[in-house]
């Protein structure tokens, strides 16, 4: 099958690049002629544990290719994927500019029945807002179908090909079938194809996440807690973890959650609550906790040097805001680094693959 995808960030090259390695001809469509060059070449542009032996393979057997041409990438393609950023907005909103641009350009390039795919995180109704700017200009049948993606960073390769589930948004029969043959590959081994209908599955991907961030945060207060009362928060974590109910994952305390995906999406559900009158008093609360968790060690490093960290030099180890991955993108410690420096301390700071992208911020 051919298919397009539009967008090669971390989404768009994980999902262009798995659907390559079962068969499909995959062309993947960016903007950025330099990144676009790169990927010709057969350099990466992301990692990710396990992508480069794919993306090696299915380039050099020529399933997977490149183009900034919008119209010569989705030339015969009966499935297109927008994988696009979503970036909060000034008012936390997803903004939704770049969705909107690439659908309203792919109506008058359709040629045939078309499956074009929300596959960026997108607000409730987005499919509703991409159908209308496509309809503009197109002259023959399509289908906007939502498709949010469960990618963890660090295995996104093994969560693609084995997932847990897929969930699939669509009122049309067609647009299922031509789905459900898509990921035939990805699910023999009975994991679910969860069919449901466009805003339902746009409210699942930030479901999903809203509920992960809250039980980090959950974990994050109970570690506070045992602070506070001389209990051990990992004992603690083992005890309520054995049960079936609660589960043995997002149990481990931190200095919150970073990332692309968990404070973006806390944010714009928290918005869309907004937008429909609706007030999500535990979302707000999550995000509020969360702030203030990033920086929770600061106050005792503080108080060890007695306030006198002027001179001194911190080391910090990891600076991406997991293991196995090099995304910085509101990793906790950054947040740390900006405080220690405006308190006149060094900062050493180690990552096996974070490092590079660190050293780009403000020259450092």
């Amino acid at each position: 099958m051919k298919i397009s995808v539009v967008g090669t960030g971390y989404v768009g090259l994980v999902t262009g690049t798995c659907f390559a390695e079962t068969g499909n001809t995959v062309f993947c469509v960016d903007n950025n002629a330099e990144k676009v060059r790169k990927m010709q070449a057969g350099q990466i542009t992301i990692f990710e544990p396990g992508l480069d032996i794919l993306f090696d393979r299915n380039i050099n057997q020529e399933r997977l290719k490149f183009t900034t041409n919008l119209a010569e990438g989705i030339e015969d393609a009966k499935i297109i994927f927008l994988a696009l950023p979503t970036p909060p907005g000034a008012d936390g909103s997803a903004d939704l500019k770049y969705v909107l641009q690439v659908a309203e350009e792919l109506g008058p390039l359709l040629k045939d029945y078309t499956v074009i795919v929300d596959k960026s995180t997108v607000p409730v109704g987005t499919a509703e807002l991409v159908r209308a700017k496509i309809a503009l200009g197109a002259n023959v049948p399509f289908d906007v179908v939502s498709n949010p993606e469960f990618l963890r960073e660090g295995v996104a390769v093994e969560d693609f090909m084995k997932p847990d589930r897929v969930v699939i948004g669509t009122s049309s029969e067609r647009a299922k079938e031509v789905m459900e043959k898509l990921y035939a590959p990805y699910v023999r081994q009975g994991n679910p194809v969860i069919f449901m209908d466009e805003r339902s599955a746009e409210l699942t991907k930030y479901a999903a996440n809203a509920f992960l961030a809250t039980k980090i945060t959950f974990m994050n207060e109970i570690a506070n807690l045992c602070e506070k009362v001389g209990a051990d928060v990992d004992d603690v974590r083992k005890g309520i973890g054995s049960d079936s109910r609660i589960g043995k994952r997002f149990l481990f305390a931190g200095i919150g959650y970073g990332g692309s995906c968990f404070p973006k999406d806390v944010q714009a559900l928290s918005k869309t609550s907004e937008e429909y009158n609706y007030d999500f008093k535990m979302l707000n609360a999550v995000m509020d906790i969360n702030e203030k968790q990033k920086t929770k060690l600061l106050p005792k490093l503080n108080a060890y040097f007695n306030g006198q960290l002027e001179g001194k030099t911190i080391a910090i180890w990891g600076l991406a805001f997991k293991p196995n991955t090099d995304d910085i993108r509101e990793a906790p410690a950054l947040y740390n680094i900006n405080a220690l420096l405006e308190m006149g301390a060094k900062v050493n700071v180690y990552d096996p693959e974070a490092a590079e992208n660190v050293k780009k911020l403000d020259g450092r």
